[in-house]
């Protein structure tokens, strides 16, 4: 749930800078969704903090990661976009009567779309980075060391290398169009996976949250 209120707030706040009121549906939707899962599956009574969490740590590792996956969020949702946009300049013709199409005649071009993606990334990837070297800082002062193969340490990585392919890709392999959008989605797809099926189905030293 607060993931989904710092989506909103990341949004609005990019809202003062670049004009992506045409995202709002999408973002919306996603948050409305993912408010319905947070609600439906993964509610828990408020419990004591477990020792290892009583540390600032707590604030800003959560945080940036929060942050991060809300910018990976509005990049996927933009990509998602360029994909529709996309397919609409390849077949105008065909679609010129639809009304997604109409709707589509007042977004960016998929070129404009996907730099917008790109960009939301790189934020987002930065923060991710940060999120990685945070929680190590953290793990060394909890569990005295800085990495031990947790899953949630292991997918937390492996987020983090799909998105720096998805940056090498498009700026030094020319990954362009559908090849960079479908990075983007899927990266963000693994967030999820993360922040949901691995804490329901994986256990290890990052299990605080009682879900089962």
């Amino acid at each position: 749930m607060t993931g989904t209120l710092l989506i909103v707030l990341v949004y609005l706040v990019c809202l003062i800078r670049i004009d992506l009121r045409f995202l709002g549906t999408f973002l919306t939707g996603l948050v409305v969704a993912l408010l319905g899962l947070a609600t439906a599956g993964f509610y828990v009574e408020v419990t004591p903090l477990a020792e290892p969490l009583k540390s600032v740590w707590l604030v800003i590792h959560v945080l940036v990661a929060s942050l991060a996956t809300a910018m990976f969020a509005i990049a996927a949702s933009l990509s998602v976009v360029q994909l529709l946009q996309a397919r609409r300049e390849a077949a105008a013709h065909a679609a010129a009567n639809g009304r997604l199409a109409r709707a589509l005649r007042t977004v960016p071009s998929s070129e404009r779309l996907e730099s917008l993606a790109y960009r939301c990334t790189t934020y987002g990837f930065v923060l991710w980075t940060f999120t990685m070297i945070a929680g190590a800082i953290w793990a060394h002062s909890a569990w005295t060391r800085y990495w031990g193969f947790d899953v949630k340490e292991t997918w937390t990585f492996i987020i983090w290398v799909v998105y720096a392919g998805y940056i090498h890709a498009r700026s030094t392999r020319g990954w362009r169009g559908a090849r960079s959008s479908w990075l983007s989605i899927i990266g963000f797809t693994a967030v999820l996976f993360n922040f949901t099926v691995v804490n329901i189905f994986f256990k290890g030293l990052h299990a605080y949250s009682g879900i089962s």
